[in-house]
């Protein structure tokens, strides 16, 4: 039952990064999906030895999602830098 809320939790999160960096028109369904979960794993890594925070998608919570959205805006950061040269 976990990984189908991971799957839940990382879409919303891969959504709303994608609009913070104003990347929605070009991501369909499983491409937030893939950026949500992969950057929870992200903002895991980069919020847990900084902040003291960390947080699962396999569970719901608030602050999990938060680190999720952090690390997948992270992500199409780096993914905007490599394709266009610019953080956009």
């Amino acid at each position: 039952m976990g990984w189908i809320v991971a799957l839940i939790v990382g879409g919303i999160a891969g959504w709303l990064a994608s609009l913070l960096m104003k990347r929605d028109a070009s991501m369909g369904v499983v491409w937030n999906i893939v950026i949500g979960c992969v950057g929870s794993v992200i903002g895991n890594a980069i919020s847990g030895p900084l902040l003291g925070v960390s947080g699962s998608v396999q569970e719901f919570s608030l602050t999990g999602l938060l680190v999720a959205v952090l690390g997948a805006s992270v992500l199409l950061g780096i993914i905007n830098l490599i394709k266009r040269g610019r953080l956009r």
